[in-house]
């Protein structure tokens, strides 16, 4: 199984667009950890199973084949404020959103359906029916 935590593993559009997400962050003196790149459809079947067939809270609604981090193209991150992850300061997410709408990503913390304030993402405009017909993210 492979849930990577590389930069160099995303498409090199979206790694350079990760790195200025960073940089930026930075910049307004916020670190993110990224804590997910690529993941191959083992590692997502497991994520999916949590909180349906084991222990755990439901993290994402993508099945197999079905989340942009199969397609290198999504990565996760967590700010981090002296040296501690900040998974439930909303209101560090929603800047850090910000930041990564400025440099071109789609942040998942506009989604209308499953709000993932973790997640960032570049597809280049395809969607994930493109992406599983072949087509890649330039």
């Amino acid at each position: 199984m492979i849930n990577s935590r590389k930069l160099e593993d995303l498409t090199p559009h979206t790694e350079k667009l990760c790195r200025e997400f960073i940089a930026a962050c930075k910049a307004k003196n916020i670190d993110v950890l990224i804590t997910s790149t690529y993941r191959d459809n083992a590692s997502q079947a497991l994520l999916y199973a949590q909180g349906r067939t084991i222990p755990g809270l439901k993290v994402t609604n993508a099945r197999p084949g079905r989340s942009f981090h199969n397609y290198r193209c999504a990565f996760d991150f967590v700010p981090i404020i002296n040296g501690k992850a900040q998974w439930t300061d909303l209101a560090l997410f929603r800047q850090c959103g910000a930041i990564a709408k400025q440099v071109g990503l789609e942040w998942a913390g506009d989604w209308v359906n499953f709000k993932e304030f973790a997640h960032c993402q570049y597809t280049g405009g395809l969607t994930l029916t493109d992406l599983q017909q072949g087509k890649t993210v330039a």
